[in-house]
């Protein structure tokens, strides 16, 4: 019995306000997080991911401040992410009301801390969030990379899911840096490259535009989909794409 497909909003959130772009550049306001949180539960949303996508650089106490707001609101499970570095990163967050804590950057720079953060809080808790895009350097065809999609870390993509799912890893967002923002479609090669080096559940990230490039995801072997923009600016709504992917013979819930 294959568990039913997951969709999953994704809040972007930059300085307290939830935000999109095109290939995480040409950033603009769609609105206040917690209010959309609010929302998208209403909606059906399965999952929140809720992403400071300028953690890395700037003030972290908004975020704890805007998780606790948002966890108040919504009672589907919360994943945050940026600027997550350590176990304490992580104690805090789930502290302030994540159910999840998604890490990228720090593992890049120490995978050791996947292992740490697994055993003292479990696999469920962590996700790995890998931004990927399409590289002739790598063996997969895929290259890592970091600050948002600008600098390689110069390592095969595929290959460092494996590694990361060995360490404790419970969960893979995929995000294709390519696809990002473009409402062209998941990158389904990507996803099915990854799909075949790691069992963990799998979310697919980067593309989104139509409801009929949601099933194609799953097909490539996403057991959930991802998606901003589409869903912020009232494009299509967490109801659609269920019925889209109901009608395409996928379980949703």
């Amino acid at each position: 019995m294959s568990l039913a497909v997951r969709v999953i909003p994704c809040l972007d959130v930059d300085a307290g306000r939830v935000v999109k772009g095109v290939n995480f550049v040409d950033l603009r306001d769609a609105g206040d997080p917690v209010e959309m949180a609010r929302v998208y539960d209403a909606e059906g949303a399965d999952e929140l991911t809720f992403l400071d996508i300028t953690a890395s650089s700037a003030d972290r106490s908004t975020t704890y401040d805007i998780v606790g707001q948002t966890a108040e609101q919504v009672f589907i499970p919360l994943t945050v992410g940026g600027g997550v570095r350590t176990v304490e990163d992580v104690d805090r967050l789930l502290r302030a009301g994540a159910d999840k804590v998604g890490i990228n950057t720090a593992a890049i720079a120490r995978p050791e801390v996947i292992a740490e953060i697994a055993q003292r809080f479990g696999n469920q808790v962590l996700v790995l969030s890998v931004d990927a895009r399409r590289s002739a350097d790598q063996p997969s065809g895929f290259e890592v990379t970091t600050h948002g999609g600008r600098r390689s870390a110069g390592i095969d993509a595929v290959a460092w899911v494996r590694q990361a799912s060995e360490l404790g890893a419970g969960e893979i967002l995929l995000n294709s840096m390519d696809a990002d923002g473009t409402k062209q479609g998941f990158d389904l090669e990507m996803i099915r490259a990854v799909r075949s080096q790691t069992k963990v559940p799998l979310i697919a990230s980067g593309g989104a535009g139509r409801l009929e490039h949601f099933a194609p995801a799953v097909e490539a072997g996403a057991d959930a989909v991802l998606a901003a923009s589409v869903f912020h600016f009232g494009d299509l709504t967490v109801g659609d794409v269920k019925e889209a992917l109901r009608a395409a013979g996928h379980d949703v819930r």
